[in-house]
């Protein structure tokens, strides 16, 4: 069986924000077209940041798939660790604030930037 390789932000229990992977597999269709099952999602947005673009630490609202369309989109995490994604490559944002804890931009979410040349153009996809 065919499985497509889901790169995952998550909150630890320690409250950090860390990547794992996971396999989701391609178990439906024909073995010249491998399909997941359908998956719900509430709707996608399309954003547009320009060169230069850099966010301040913060946390996911609501899980979603991130899928980079254009230019390079730099993922940062508490602690130094970098992740660079680029066209074609996606993860899906779920390290949401822990329950019951206040927003701490020394220990809680991720941070991005755009890099390289190209604006970078994403498509948010929610659960």
């Amino acid at each position: 069986m065919s499985t497509f390789m889901k790169t995952i932000l998550f909150t630890d229990t320690d409250g950090r924000a860390k990547f794992r992977e996971e396999s989701v597999p391609l178990s439906q269709g024909t073995p010249q077209s491998m399909l997941s099952e359908v998956f719900a999602s509430s709707g996608y947005q399309l954003r547009t940041s320009p060169v230069g673009f850099r966010s301040q630490f913060h946390c996911t609202e609501a899980p979603q798939w991130c899928f980079i369309l254009q230019g390079h989109m730099e993922i940062g995490l508490q602690g130094g660790v970098t992740r660079v994604f680029k066209p074609g490559e996606h993860f899906y944002s779920a390290d949401l604030l822990p329950e019951g804890a206040t927003f701490n931009p020394a220990l809680h979410g991720h941070c991005s930037r755009q890099m390289g040349s190209d604006p970078l153009i994403t498509l948010f996809v929610r659960d």
